[in-house]
């Protein structure tokens, strides 16, 4: 049966019409029409990912270069200047990123909240210090560049490339698939690592990392090659194209956040279990939005936390009542559902630090009823980047 027409308030990748050529399923997704699954289904999908490597269409989220506006010459000088345009909305230190190193941080408000989480990297080459690659979430990324060009201001630019294709390979194999097709120097480029490689008498972007808990990339595509591109790694016999279906439980066994899910304007960096993504230059600095109320949440604890569950029965959503042994009401889920590669239900929620012992015993209302539930540390699968020394 052939796809319906997307809707017309929908906005469209440069690989819309790949992925329906695919036979994908075409959802509304942050005000995109995005591919959920594709004829083999996100169970399949899921798995192909953990065994060999997914294809992922991330186009919708918003990479962007930031670049100071009047440089000095000098990499470290100019590093710090542009560095300092960005680190007064963040949590992370910035200024501390060496060449081709990116970061994990967390766009804050003045109350310590999380506005979005995002990804922000250094340049390998010392030429181009004085520009950081940023990627904000899909959701939240009209909100997070004009925030950002308002901190920045005369001293420096902004400039989105957001109609570029933003595309992710995923999975053990990835690695030799990027060797062999894309760059032999990819594979020894270690997990959080950033740069450039030539393609096509261009640049293609990349960062060594990804959001499904596995060894990957991201590559940052000129409008013009992203449908090659794609094409080229598709064809190879160890990668299959990957929906947002199992995007979202790759990511949940991962333990990882999903913003406007997992983490919101009132969530704290404490809370959200991401104390990591806090740089210790920066709390002792105590120069970031919102530091009273985080570093306080440090020293004393936070009222609520987030925590994994194990879930016997029906999965449990987003929104469901985390109860404890008594049947209170203490907390709420943020993620759920079924994870294949435990084969069976998991979830991830807020609640008091009283209750967040891995062990502890709780229960989750679904559908009315209330089914027991266990806290289990975090990541349910264990991560496997590839870092340097490593076996």
């Amino acid at each position: 049966m052939a796809e319906p027409a997307p809707h017309s308030d929908l906005r469209e990748t440069l690989l819309a019409a790949t992925h329906r050529a695919l036979g994908a399923r075409m959802v509304p997704f942050a005000g995109y029409s995005m591919p959920v699954q594709y004829p083999t289904g996100i169970i399949a999908e899921h798995k192909w990912t953990r065994e060999h490597a997914g294809l992922f269409d991330v186009s919708h989220m918003g990479p962007s270069f930031l670049i100071l506006g009047k440089k000095s010459g000098d990499p470290d000088k100019d590093h710090a200047a542009v560095a300092a345009l960005i680190e007064p909305l963040v949590s992370g230190d910035i200024r501390g990123l060496k060449l081709g190193q990116m970061r994990y941080t967390l766009l804050l408000n003045d109350e310590g909240g999380i506005v979005d989480d995002l990804m922000i990297g250094r340049p390998r080459d010392p030429a181009l210090s004085g520009m950081l690659y940023v990627v904000v979430n899909a959701d939240t990324k009209d909100n997070d560049f004009a925030r950002i060009a308002v901190a920045v201001a005369d001293r420096g630019t902004l400039n989105r490339s957001d109609i570029s294709g933003l595309i992710a390979l995923q999975g053990p194999e990835a690695a030799a698939v990027a060797r062999d097709l894309l760059a032999p120097e990819l594979a020894d480029v270690g997990f959080m690592g950033c740069g450039s490689f030539a393609y096509k008498g261009g640049r293609v972007v990349f960062s060594r990392s990804g959001y499904t808990g596995e060894d990957g990339y991201e590559f940052l595509v000129a409008p013009g090659h992203a449908v090659e591109f794609w094409n080229l790694l598709a064809a190879d016999s160890r990668v299959r194209p990957v929906g947002l279906g199992a995007r979202d439980s790759l990511r949940l066994e991962a333990g990882l956040p999903l913003y406007g899910h997992d983490l919101d304007k009132t969530t704290s960096p404490i809370e959200g279990n991401l104390a990591f993504a806090v740089s210790k230059r920066r709390r002792e600095a105590r120069d970031f939005l919102g530091a009273e109320r985080i570093l306080a949440e440090v020293a004393n604890g936070p009222s609520r936390i987030r925590v994994g569950l194990l879930v016997e029965g029906a999965p449990a959503r987003d929104g469901a009542d985390i109860t404890d042994a008594a049947g209170t009401r203490i907390g709420i889920v943020t993620s759920g559902g079924f994870a294949p590669s435990l084969n069976r239900p998991i979830a991830m929620g807020y609640v008091p630090p009283a209750h967040a012992a891995p062990g502890t015993k709780l229960g989750v209302s679904v559908r009315g009823r209330t089914q027991a539930a266990t806290v289990a540390p975090l990541p349910f699968v264990p991560h496997r980047y590839f870092r340097k020394g490593s076996p």
